[in-house]
């Protein structure tokens, strides 16, 4: 036990998880906005000389950079996390993301430029990948290694709500902007969400150097039991559990790209439903998801955190009739009920994956084995979503039912994949002593 009194240690506790928290939701906002302006708006600006169809595909593919992207900067920055301490590699992930968000929204379109714009913005995607792939590990495990044993599933709850806070401040910021006429929209209203990345990442960087290193790695590297190559003993030593983390994180990769991508474009396009009626919707969804998660927690401290996280993937697969039936209705009211009680579902399981994840890996490599495991699965499954989504939905003249199938069979690898990690793993974190009170961590 080190010599930490009990107020210091719940202050570097406090800190941890804030700051993990903050500069997740600032990374999320960096990458989610992305997501949005390829559904709405790069198609038109840097791929104008394609038929829609293509010029939307062609868009999503870009996207896709960033994910093949990620594993690499998962295990850079795990290697340099595991080796020599989680803190400093999360603030320069923090500046990369925000230097790379900031010049996308300053390129030059491909009317002014011609072919080498989409080079660009392909070349700031790669980058976007790199550092998200270094952050969402990292601020998983700082949080957790510096919460209690008691605490750990909170703290992994509030890093898990950088995604929806992210996704409520990127599809805010499009709301605003939306409301611009198309003409100005497209013309320089897009680029203010990228813009405006510069001041969230300094609050980002200021609240990360006031986070403490993790006791966990400071143990480790006391003992001297750093490990000189973190990815290669990962794939040595833990290669079925990393496989079965990557199939544990299929519906964390996909739900959101396909709901907040893939959705927007197609009701927006094929159902000609209204911009910012569909913005509206999926905002509320955001904050839904915000909302019901440390509810979430508490309910994974009593049943157990497996049994609440396939419970909420269960929910995912018996909704996924009437989802596609109300989206294909293309009534904003059905689609945003199908959306909502779906989110019940899904904020489940992703409230809950980062505290689960962490658990599977030891201590010296942890960083890296989270990183690769998420990284990998949005590598290969989860950049592919929108893609995927929007060929068979071109493909089969539009059917909501070929798509839904898709929907499905990833909910159902992802259930396969939990339950074969638990009985790798056992149920951890499974019911730790009751912590006190679920709520965002006091400023310190």
């Amino acid at each position: 036990m080190n010599s930490e009194t009990l107020g210091e240690t719940r202050k570097r506790e406090r800190r941890s998880t804030w700051g993990a928290f903050i500069g997740t939701a600032i990374e999320w906002y960096d990458f989610f906005i992305f997501g949005t302006a390829a559904a709405l708006v790069f198609s038109k600006v840097f791929y104008p000389e394609f038929a829609p169809g293509s010029a939307l595909m062609a868009s999503f593919a870009t996207m896709w950079v960033g994910f093949i992207a990620r594993p690499v900067g998962g295990m850079i920055f795990g290697h340099f996390g595991d080796r020599f301490g989680r803190k400093n590699v999360l603030v320069l992930t923090l500046v990369i993301m925000g230097s790379a968000t900031t010049l996308i929204g300053l390129l030059p379109t491909y009317a002014q430029i011609g072919a080498l714009a989409p080079v660009l913005l392909i070349v700031l995607r790669a980058v976007q990948g790199l550092a998200v792939g270094g952050e969402w590990g990292g601020a998983v495990v700082m949080a957790t290694e510096n919460a209690s044993d008691k605490n750990k599933i909170t703290a992994g709850t509030w890093v898990q709500q950088g995604s929806p806070a992210g996704s409520i401040l990127a599809t805010l910021a499009f709301m605003a902007v939306g409301l611009l006429p198309d003409e100005q929209f497209l013309a320089w209203g897009w680029r203010i969400p990228f813009l405006l990345s510069a001041l969230l990442v300094g609050v980002g960087v200021y609240i990360r150097f006031r986070v403490e290193e993790t006791r966990e790695f400071e143990e480790v590297r006391k003992a001297d039991a750093t490990v000189d190559i973190p990815a290669v003993e990962v794939f040595r030593k833990n290669p079925r559990i990393l496989a079965l983390a990557m199939a544990a994180s299929i519906t964390g990769v996909t739900t959101v790209y396909f709901n907040n991508t893939f959705l927007l474009s197609w009701t927006t396009s094929e159902l000609k439903m209204d911009r910012s009626v569909i913005l509206n919707v999926l905002l509320g969804m955001a904050i839904l998801q915000f909302a019901w998660a440390p509810f979430t927690a508490r309910l994974a401290r009593r049943f157990g955190a497996y049994q609440v996280l396939s419970a909420g993937l269960v929910v995912m697969v018996v909704l996924a009739v009437p989802f596609f039936a109300a989206i294909q209705s293309a009534d904003p009211v059905a689609i945003a009920a199908a959306l909502y009680v779906s989110t019940l579902g899904y904020g489940a399981y992703w409230a809950l994956l980062a505290s689960w994840l962490a658990s599977a890996f030891p201590a010296r490599v942890r960083y890296s084995g989270v990183s690769l495991a998420y990284q990998l699965c949005s590598s290969v499954v989860g950049g592919s979503t929108p893609l995927l989504a929007q060929w068979i939905l071109t493909s089969t003249g539009g059917s909501p039912w070929a798509v839904a199938t898709y929907f499905v069979c990833l909910q159902l690898a992802t259930l396969a994949g939990t339950w074969a990690l638990r009985a790798k793993m056992g149920d951890r974190p499974a019911r730790p002593a009751p912590a006190p009170e679920v709520g965002l961590p006091a400023r310190a």
